[in-house]
């Protein structure tokens, strides 16, 4: 039985246009993200076939596709959520979001620093990747993070809060190897209110990490 399912999307696939085309939402979404979720879910049989068999000869391997597959799911669940039509701005334009936007200021100085060190993290990431937001436990800070793939370089028990996914198939159709203009653009998109309540959320998981 499948352990992981496809999330349907939160809105339908022209409400982020024009900063998303629909296509690239549907194929997105359709696709990529849910072979991402068909990955994670037949690595997790060959796993369990490994257990039985007692053969773990291929554990490396599966492992880090396990990793890879599983990533993909959570990062682009995330991903859908932090972006509506009507998005865009700063924290302090939306209700309730008025401790996000204390928590950047404080992290980063400023939300103009903190968007351009996210914007520039997205943007130069080598190859296939993603910028990331993330609450890191530790010093109850934020912190911005590049992922290359989908894992690594990122900080054990931070929690990704905000998304930017830089892969060329989340913006080639239609920004062709502009990834920059996609990045700029995707600020026109976000979700606040969702982003304050994934902060919320990781502050509280933050305090049960550090239980001694």
């Amino acid at each position: 039985m499948a352990i992981y399912t496809l999330p349907e999307l939160p809105y339908d696939y022209a409400a982020l246009q024009p900063v998303i085309d629909a296509k690239i939402i549907e194929l997105h979404h359709d696709k990529h993200h849910a072979a991402y979720v068909k990955g994670a879910n037949d690595t997790l049989e060959q796993l369990a076939e490994a257990r039985d068999k007692d053969q773990w000869g291929a554990i490396n391997g599966l492992e880090k596709n396990l990793a890879f597959h599983l990533s993909g799911h959570i990062l682009h669940s995330i991903y859908w959520q932090n972006m509506t039509g009507d998005g865009g701005g700063e924290p302090l334009d939306k209700d309730g979001v008025g401790e996000l936007a204390d928590a950047i200021a404080e992290s980063f100085g400023s939300f103009a620093k903190f968007k351009a060190q996210l914007t520039k993290a997205s943007a130069t990431t080598q190859g296939s990747g993603w910028g990331v937001l993330a609450y890191e436990p530790i010093s109850g800070k934020l912190i911005v993070e590049q992922v290359y793939d989908h894992q690594g370089n990122v900080g054990q028990g931070s929690v990704p809060i905000l998304v930017f996914d830089a892969w060329e198939h989340a913006f080639y159709l239609q920004y062709k190897n502009q990834k920059v203009d996609f990045i700029d653009a995707m600020w026109a998109v976000v979700n606040w209110q969702d982003v304050a309540k994934r902060f919320e959320a990781a502050k509280q998981r933050g305090n049960l990490l550090l239980v001694p």
